[in-house]
């Protein structure tokens, strides 16, 4: 056993736009290859398949594809599901949930990302997601904001 704490990522931002935008932005395969991936594919409903894929992504020009379900879509306040989050195990699984509030300076995007498993597989996982999704929630906030793609 690495560690008897639960590994869970949290971030939060706002996004000066309103939230049907934002959950467009996130719950669209369109959406999604604004700011996140290059060629996704998403069926938006319970159950539907997601497929998130990058080419030539980044600084370190990754490529590659991570495959997921969708747990539940609310628009335009909730969207979870869960994907294969594993680069060294294909079947290492995680569940993200996203939720949008409205407030007075636009809408502040939170994302919850739990389930990484109590291995060294799990904790490389973990560490890289963290640093992942910091990054996903500036991208997702230029990209609505401004219109900017990576």
């Amino acid at each position: 056993m690495i560690s008897d704490a639960p590994r869970q990522i949290e971030f939060a931002t706002v996004v000066r736009a309103d939230a049907r935008r934002v959950f467009e932005a996130i719950s669209t395969a369109e959406g999604l290859d604004g700011w996140f991936t290059t060629g996704s594919e998403l069926d938006p409903t319970p159950g539907g398949r997601i497929c998130f894929r990058w080419r030539d992504w980044g600084v370190e020009r990754y490529s590659g594809e991570a495959e997921g379900t969708v747990h539940a879509i609310e628009p335009p306040h909730r969207f979870n599901f869960e994907w294969q989050t594993g680069t060294v195990d294909p079947k290492m699984r995680t569940t993200v949930e996203l939720s949008l509030k409205e407030d007075d300076r636009g809408t502040i995007v939170r994302v919850r990302e739990s389930g990484f498993p109590d291995t060294p597989e799990g904790l490389r996982a973990f560490y890289d997601n963290t640093g992942g999704w910091a990054e996903a929630l500036t991208l997702l906030k230029f990209f609505v904001e401004h219109g900017l793609r990576w």
